[in-house]
């Protein structure tokens, strides 16, 4: 500065300069970054429509060096974004009150010497301010040359609306904001497959065009955040033509994806009804539920599953059957749990077996109907690292309650008649964590399954088991032939 350059302003100002290192070359493409196709010119006038984006792509090359970023200036609201194949985009949608404005967008690309230094955020000019944050000595930073494009604002021509869907894109388009241009005239960018047809799917209103995301000449472009489908509808002598001299209209149109979104999945954990067809039985339903206390008033939400419990704390449970056939009954023959919810699982811990209670605190509770069974037993926990665990009542026989005599009889009976195993299971169920626990407050905060109960299940005819049997004549008492008759 010398001493007679008049002051830049009246209030002291305080700033400093940044001097970058010198290029190994002026030469633009080498290390400056150099404006190739389709950066438009410097002085150019782009026509734009309000509520419709304008974008202007930016390309450069440095053969020497890396391209790091582009400055831009202009209107508010304008942004830029950088796409995998290393274009720069400057995009910016101007408002009702733009029009017959002109707006300039000036811009210059920069590059580096050293990729691998650090470098600062992008910055964005707005009419000329722009922070230049310092960079390390080793790392050279190079720009082009400035480019400035003159935007012209005017009211909108063609009327055009755009859908966006998950694998296609619908853009409709006024008949009126095209006066003399019919759809025989129109075309997408690849009309050969038969979906690319306008004639399909438009009307007397409106052109209407389905476009595919993977057809049609549809290009995709994607940057660090989206995937952009694009496509366009052009003016041609005819659609099958490879070129034309009557470019009257160009519509281009995209739809823009994000590449990050917020995915939730959820299940539920209340496990359905068992629904299940036998011969000689019909259909007949099992339910599994778990119930608050012993009164059996109401099932626990299924909304509040996993169920949570304390050691020893007590677990009431019902299995019905639910038949077409009258004169049926349900009997639990065994109940066994396991870490896992699946029938085959080995070792298993035995709650009932062959019709008898093993876990010594099961109770078998009053039922309401003969196609109920009520039990109860306190909650226990695996012992090792075993995160959960699965209770399968099945159908062995033995050690059966007679819904005939009332009385148990600790041998086995013959069936009468007996569907097939079926398995129901229901949970899960977990401990409480010790906070809540009444246990000691020393134990680790740890979240165990308990179990999953589950049971095989058969319909049988005069056999007590987890099982639905079915009775022939309330009158009539079946006894067990001897060993010597035929």
């Amino acid at each position: 500065m010398h001493g007679t350059t008049p002051p830049l302003s009246k209030l002291p100002l305080q700033f400093s300069f940044l001097v970058d290192p010198p290029a190994p070359s002026c030469v633009d493409g080498l290390y400056l970054p150099r404006f190739v196709h389709p950066t438009p010119e410097d002085g150019q006038h782009i026509n734009a429509e309000v509520n419709k984006e304008v974008e202007i792509r930016v390309r450069a090359q440095a053969s020497h060096a890396t391209l790091h970023d582009i400055i831009i200036s202009g209107p508010l609201n304008i942004r830029k974004h950088r796409s995998t194949r290393g274009d720069f985009v400057i995009r910016w949608t101007p408002g009702p009150d733009d029009v017959g404005d002109h707006y300039p967008i000036c811009f210059a690309v920069e590059s580096v010497i050293d990729p691998a230094s650090t470098l600062p955020p992008p910055t964005t000019i707005y009419y000329g301010y722009h922070s230049h944050v310092p960079q390390s000595p080793q790392s050279g930073i190079y720009q082009s040359e400035m480019r400035c494009v003159l935007v012209n604002i005017g009211q909108r021509l063609i009327e055009s609306h755009v859908t966006c869907h998950e694998s296609s894109m619908t853009v409709e388009v006024e008949r009126s904001s095209l006066p003399g241009l019919h759809e025989d005239h129109l075309r997408l960018s690849d009309p050969s497959n038969t979906a690319c047809n306008l004639q399909t799917k438009s009307n007397s209103t409106h052109i209407i065009a389905v476009v595919p995301l993977n057809a049609c000449g549809t290009q995709i472009e994607e940057d660090e955040e989206n995937l952009v489908f694009k496509n366009e509808i052009t003016t041609v002598d005819n659609i099958h033509d490879l070129i034309t001299r009557n470019h009257l209209l160009e519509v281009q149109f995209y739809c823009q994806y994000p590449k990050r979104g917020n995915v939730s999945q959820g299940f539920t954990a209340h496990r359905r009804n068992v629904v299940v067809w036998d011969k000689g039985f019909g259909k007949f339903t099992y339910e599994f539920e778990f119930y608050p206390d012993s009164q059996y008033g109401k099932i626990v939400d299924p909304g509040l599953y996993p169920l949570e419990y304390d050691v020893t704390e007590r677990i009431y449970m019902q299995i019905e059957a639910k038949s077409t056939v009258n004169n049926t009954q349900l009997f639990v023959e065994s109940c066994s749990a396991a870490p896992y919810d699946t029938p085959n699982y080995w070792p298993t811990y035995s709650i009932i077996e062959n019709g008898c209670t093993v876990d010594q605190t099961v109770q078998v509770h009053p039922k309401a109907n003969p196609r109920e069974f009520r039990f109860s037993m306190e909650a226990f926990q695996f012992i090792g690292l075993h995160d959960q665990g699965a209770a399968a009542p099945g159908a062995h026989r033995g050690c059966i309650n007679s819904p005939l005599t009332g009385h148990h009889h600790h041998r086995k009976r013959e069936a009468i008649t007996q569907s097939a195993r079926h398995f129901i299971s229901q949970g899960p169920l977990r401990l409480k964590r010790s906070a809540e626990s009444t246990g000691s407050p020393g134990t680790p905060m740890k979240l165990n399954l308990v179990f999953i109960v589950g049971c095989l299940l058969a319909a049988v005819g005069m056999i007590s088991a987890v099982a639905l049997y079915k009775v022939r004549a309330s009158k009539i008492k079946y006894q067990p032939l001897a060993s010597f008759e035929n």
